[in-house]
């Protein structure tokens, strides 16, 4: 190898660094502003619960700003799928503050979602745009969508290294290049640090009690893990089902929302509740120590399809945190297992099979709970995953892989399930 192709090899890799090193800080600090406004609208919310008859005015506004200026993003996380499978042009930057605004309404006036794939598109759109800034080919764009994806979970979520290996699974049966992996892994943990770093914090859990490996236990872990599959299932039908739904009965995208949050706040009326509102992160707390009524993981469930159904803004990650630990939680009444790890396995384990993320759900189950759950976690998002069928939350994902040919193998009996 010559001087020359030494130095080529040392400019790329330096050019690498330095955007793994902005794409890292401006998604961190992005997703550190939004943690902090999140906290903020949420306190305000739960001080004012009539606030939530605003709840239609807040759609209004967000099918409007979508409908009028947002239209090349609407699509949000499937965008930025679509775009790393066929790359056609670089995400337009507003993505980024539509988003966060559409989020921030949201959440303010009660609608039930999440808050990844508000990161995850900030995240993607910042990042895209250093593809026209140092003129990079199609191939280098994928490897910068995977940063931004992987910038944004990993900042949003404070797991780095699920952040990185999420954004690699999530498009791991399309064509990768070597150096992306080590690539969304700097990223990743850059965007960690810079969220460190503006000393915003994260929901810290805990599973106290962790029982020995034995046959009756794995035997009620892979039970109870096929119930959080079919948990997932459920949930991913449910978005598709109410999304489809909205979009054949009213024809104006901005109405959407402002009908879907009527319908909301009437339901939240009448249930006397809110609980089932916004991120739901109190009861996701209060799940690993309490146990939950059977019919709440079903509500959230609901709730969530309808609200993102509708055209409300924000994420489907937490939320499925709430279904999978509240559904664990409420079987802790019936399975002879620590309700903590029951909360903890349905946590990660319905994400899993929700996205078709299994390694990376196995890794976050680990750093948010300790990697004494490992194995138990580990075993609860394989089953979650091959018995959530074949949709998932993102329809622009290629969903490939062991999943993938063990359906095509079943498709050959009468089976319709799947």
């Amino acid at each position: 190898m010559n001087v020359e192709n030494i130095k080529k090899i040392i400019v790329t890799a330096l050019q690498w660094i330095f955007i793994c090193a902005l794409i890292g800080v401006l998604s961190g600090s992005a997703s550190a502003v939004f943690l902090v406004a999140l906290e903020y609208i949420t306190q305000i919310r739960l001080s004012n619960n009539w606030i939530i008859w605003l709840l239609p005015i807040g759609g209004l506004l967000i099918g409007l700003s979508y409908h009028y200026y947002g239209k090349s993003v609407v699509k949000g996380n499937n965008l930025l799928l679509e775009e790393y499978e066929n790359p056609q042009k670089v995400i337009p930057l507003k993505m980024a503050p539509l988003v966060l605004i559409g989020t921030l309404i949201t959440h303010l006036f009660g609608g039930s979602a999440g808050r990844e794939g508000t990161a995850v598109q900030m995240g993607g759109a910042i990042a895209d745009q250093f593809t026209h800034i140092f003129k990079l080919d199609s191939s280098a764009r994928k490897t910068i969508l995977i940063l931004g994806i992987s910038a944004g979970f990993a900042s949003i979520f404070g797991t780095p290294l699920a952040g990185a290996l999420f954004a690699l699974e999530l498009v791991i049966f399309s064509k990768i290049s070597f150096k992306s992996v080590p690539l969304s892994f700097l990223s990743a943990y850059i965007a960690y640090f810079t969220v460190e770093f503006w000393q915003v914090k994260h929901t810290h859990y805990s599973i106290p009690i962790i029982p020995e490996i034995s046959l009756i236990n794995l035997f009620w872990v892979v039970i109870v893990s096929l119930l959080f599959g079919l948990a997932a299932l459920l949930f991913s039908r449910s978005t598709h089902l109410w999304g489809k739904l909205f979009s054949t009965t009213i024809a104006y995208p901005p109405l959407r929302p402002f009908v879907g949050g009527i319908i909301l706040a009437t339901a939240f009326y009448f249930i006397g509740s809110s609980k089932y509102a916004g991120l739901g992160i109190p009861e996701i707390v209060d799940a690993f120590s309490v146990p939950n009524a059977p019919y709440e993981f079903l509500l959230k469930i609901l709730f969530t399809g309808f609200t993102l159904g509708a055209g409300f803004k924000g994420g489907e990650v937490t939320p499925l945190f709430f279904v999978g630990a509240t559904l664990g939680s409420a079987l802790s009444l019936i399975v002879p297992l620590p309700i903590a790890l029951l909360a903890g396995m349905g946590f990660v384990a319905v994400f899993s099979g929700a996205t078709h993320t299994p390694i990376a759900c196995t890794i976050m189950g680990m750093e948010l709970f300790g990697i004494e759950s490992g194995i138990f976690i580990g075993v609860s998002c394989a089953i979650a995953y091959f018995s959530s069928g074949s949709m998932g939350i993102y329809t622009n994902q290629i969903v490939k892989g062991p999943k993938y040919y063990l359906y095509q193998k079943l498709k050959r009996k009468p089976t319709d399930f799947l």
